[in-house]
């Protein structure tokens, strides 16, 4: 049964999110925000492709005529789909889009290292919103929880959950209700667990806002496909989930066929047209996936794919047979070919077993977002790369030519250090 949310209105022909609503699909742009036309053709296809809600990046105050003409111009042909505006870090780069779009997605804890002048600003955003209509997202990743919450819970689901509930506490007293919250997480099992408190808690207050569902840096191919479904099929069948995404690091109108399985076989959305392999695939990871992350069963049927199974005990983290790998589907503050990166890290690395790499987008955001990586392979622009140790930087600004090789060397070097092959 779906859990019964607030319901939350977005865009002038209004995409309804929660109170027991069909679940709404969403993609991301990975363009340059300053690109207008690129990211006008990466709209029209998305939404040609099923997109219910689309999302931009906004770096900074200079973006924010480029993210109104890109809705302006959608609307002057007839497309109305919700425009998500996407902010890290800037409280007023928030305060200033919430005018000009439809919703704001941000991390509020992030707004400051003063935790004070953080809720000041958070405060200032939600009356913004309320005049002109603009619902938020309160996005907590796992990886960027910030020192405040790590700091008084570590860095946990737990921590997502009660991060997320300062905001959401906030909104009630403010009586604000035009909201939508996620805790993302590329480790499956932290995803859901930080969902599933984060729903205990709201329900003991007795507010209960919509869900916005997804498993972050699932990274692109079969196994991109197979995590998310694994992920987030979990929390559908326990009724969590308003509105969703599938993260993969590939051309963005590619996950809409993936998300609009989901949608389609948890919300009676219409299913959509899929290759019969990938229908088979998708079929594989949500029937067994569920079962495996509630420890129902503690393996798949001898008869299941062989290649299928491993995937899919992988992507539920209780059986390694390659190495995981972490990657962001890339935005406009992307800083290099992020899925050429992603397929030639892959291809040197493969060879190992027990290991987590990320590959990721930039310098301002991957660091944190690659908490559970043993290795970071994140763009610094200008052809140049930095890896990670950990969240340690080990090498900074390698060519990018050059970096796999680098990074490869560094990974054969610590494992003799441990005794392992």
């Amino acid at each position: 049964m779906r859990l019964i949310t607030e319901k939350v209105s977005v865009g002038s022909s209004p995409v309804i999110i929660g109170g027991g609503s069909r679940i709404v699909v969403q993609t991301m742009c990975n363009t340059h925000t300053d690109d207008i036309g690129g990211t006008l053709a990466q709209c029209r296809a998305m939404v040609k492709a099923g997109a219910q809600m689309i999302r931009i990046t906004v770096p900074g105050l200079q973006d924010v005529p480029h993210i109104k003409a890109i809705r302006d111009s959608l609307r002057a042909e007839g497309i109305y789909v919700p425009i998500v505006a996407d902010i890290h870090f800037s409280a007023q780069t928030a305060i200033e889009v919430a005018r000009v779009v439809d919703k704001v997605r941000i991390n509020p804890g992030n707004f400051h290292k003063d935790h004070n002048i953080a809720r000041e600003r958070f405060r200032e955003l939600i009356e913004v919103c309320r005049e002109c209509g603009t619902a938020i997202r309160i996005g907590i990743n796992h990886g960027s929880l910030g020192e405040y919450i790590t700091n008084l819970y570590g860095n946990t689901p737990q921590a997502m959950a009660e991060a997320a509930m300062e905001w959401v506490r906030m909104c009630v007293e403010a009586d604000f209700r035009q909201v939508v919250i996620s805790l993302k997480s590329s480790n499956t099992v932290s995803m859901v667990q930080g969902y599933r408190e984060l729903v205990a808690m709201m329900q003991r207050e007795g507010t209960i806002f919509p869900l916005h569902v997804g498993v972050t840096e699932a990274g692109g191919g079969d196994s991109g496909r197979i995590k998310s479904c694994v992920g987030i099929a979990t929390l559908l069948e326990e009724g969590i989930g308003d509105t969703i995404r599938v993260s993969l690091t590939e051309d963005p109108v590619n996950e809409i066929p993936v998300a609009s399985y989901l949608a389609a076989r948890y919300s009676g959305a219409a299913m959509p047209q899929l290759p019969e392999r990938e229908l088979r695939m998708l079929d594989a990871a949500c029937t067994w996936g569920p079962k495996l992350m509630r420890h129902e069963i503690d393996d798949i049927p001898a008869e299941v794919d062989p290649y299928l199974r491993d995937e899919i005990m992988q992507a539920a983290r209780r059986r390694f047979y390659k190495p995981e790998y972490i990657a962001c589907p890339g935005c406009g503050r992307t800083m290099y070919d992020l899925q050429k990166a992603y397929r030639e890290v892959m291809e040197k690395t493969s060879c190992f077993k027990d290991i987590v790499i990320a590959v990721m987008g930039c310098i301002v955001n991957g660091p944190g977002e690659m908490a559970d990586a043993d290795w970071g392979y994140v763009g610094e622009g200008g052809g140049k790369v930095s890896i990670y140790k950990k969240n340690v930087p080990v090498l900074r600004h390698v060519p990018e030519d050059e970096a796999p090789d680098r990074l490869v060397a560094l990974i054969r070097e610590d494992r003799k250090e441990q005794g392992m092959q």
